[in-house]
């Protein structure tokens, strides 16, 4: 009996490759992409980094354990100390803690009230600064923060262990690369910015480059990581776009915080309005590649299920996946951003202002800018994306099923 010609049997082996030159011209693309996301880090790496000219020469932090805490009151004569009304209470909590500073010297020194109330009691290990006294005097303790070096080791050990044990090799690989994203960001990105680079050069080039390196590693060299990868890349380029139009149109500084001002006095030169748009671009990475990877795939498993399908029915279907996707990671994406503007959510309810003064003020603004520009950029990568899946996808067998062995 003749076979059915559209006989299939998805049984995970290799797919047929595409042809040479479709290959050919997805390879030259990709490496354009990632070679002019390195020029483009290159043109921005640091090399005269501002630093801050504070603190004094000798300080160094020392560690201990609490042996006791005690509260007191003295008076309210800080600025930050005023109540809602604008006045000065009359007594405020001023905590102190006794510290057994590794060595044996114990200290007593003045501690935030925040940190009192967080549970700071006997044996908490805490971080102080140690200022050196001059010949004949004693050195100064300060209270710096809680040493969370143990705590937050056991968490990140955990994270670690659970990944590799349940995605094993991507496991593993998804964790090489989020180190290496660490490392960009860290030693490009950060630098960079302090430089007074071109925010928008320093965060794409810098995004493209790591996520050129990272989807690949993570999930292998074919085609469908190849579509993916372009995919993030659109999508980052509508992300610079729309972020660059809406950090101007809306007038953000990102003089939002108290960080923002501090870094703006230590440093005196730094653009925070750029530190905006690299940390939408940042944050928008993680997001776009979520999406892309789902949609690729999503029209590879409806081409491996019906290999006579053409490319609107192969749009159509995975647009439908797409839909569902983009609804939840919009709401994702908004609910993250509230999570992380929380504080700043609390004391613009103390304040009891109109809604609408409230939306735009500047803390409020930042963080509807970055919902809105990572929902436009994932509106219009999930076509964009599924569009080229299917496009390409039909330029191979059919019954290709993942496209393992399509170009990188």
């Amino acid at each position: 009996m003749e076979p059915h010609p559209h006989a299939h049997v998805h049984d995970g082996s290799p797919p047929a490759p595409l042809g040479r030159r479709t290959r050919r011209v997805l390879t030259l693309v990709v490496v354009a992409v990632v070679l002019a996301a390195v020029a483009g880090m290159a043109a921005t790496w640091p090399r005269d980094v501002p630093s801050a000219s504070v603190g004094y020469v000798g300080a160094e932090a020392v560690r201990g354990d609490v042996v006791s805490t005690t509260m007191l009151t003295c008076r309210g004569e800080l600025a930050e100390e005023r109540l809602p009304d604008g006045t000065l209470p009359e007594t405020v909590e001023c905590p102190e803690a006794t510290v057994r500073v590794d060595g044996g010297t114990e200290v007593t020194v003045p501690v935030p009230a925040a940190a009192y109330h967080g549970g700071l009691g006997p044996g908490t290990r805490v971080v102080l600064t140690r200022y050196p006294a001059e010949p004949g005097g004693q050195d100064t303790y300060v209270w710096d923060d809680v040493d969370r070096r143990v705590p937050l080791a056991v968490v990140v050990a955990v994270f670690v262990v659970l990944t590799v044990a349940v995605g094993r090799r991507r496991g593993l690989a998804a964790l090489a690369g989020l180190a290496l994203g660490g490392a960009a960001i860290a030693f490009h990105v950060v630098p960079a910015l302090l430089a007074q680079e071109d925010a928008v050069v320093v965060g794409l080039s810098a995004a493209t480059a790591v996520m050129g390196v990272v989807i690949y590693l993570t999930h292998g060299f074919s085609m469908r990581t190849t579509v993916a990868y372009l995919g993030t890349v659109a999508g980052l380029l509508v992300t610079a776009a729309a972020a660059v139009l809406a950090v101007d149109s809306a007038h953000l500084t990102g003089l939002s915080d108290e960080n923002a001002y501090t870094v703006t006095v230590l440093t005196g030169a730094v653009d925070l309005r750029g530190v905006v748009l690299a940390g939408t671009l940042v944050a928008a990475l993680g997001l776009l590649n979520d999406v892309t990877i789902t949609q690729a795939a999503s029209v590879w498993e409806v081409r491996a299920a019906k290999p006579g399908a053409g490319f609107r029915e192969l749009f159509a279907a995975g647009m439908r996946v797409g839909r569902d996707h983009l609804a939840s990671t919009v709401y994702t994406v908004t609910f993250a951003y509230a999570g992380a503007a929380m504080p700043s959510l609390l004391l613009v309810e103390l304040y009891d202002q109109p809604l609408g003064q409230l939306v735009s003020s500047a803390a409020i603004a930042e963080e509807l800018v970055r919902s809105a520009v990572g929902g436009t950029a994932l509106a219009l990568t999930v076509p964009l994306t599924t569009a080229l899946a299917a496009a390409l996808v039909l330029r191979s067998p059919r019954g290709s099923g993942s496209g393992s062995a399509g170009p990188s």
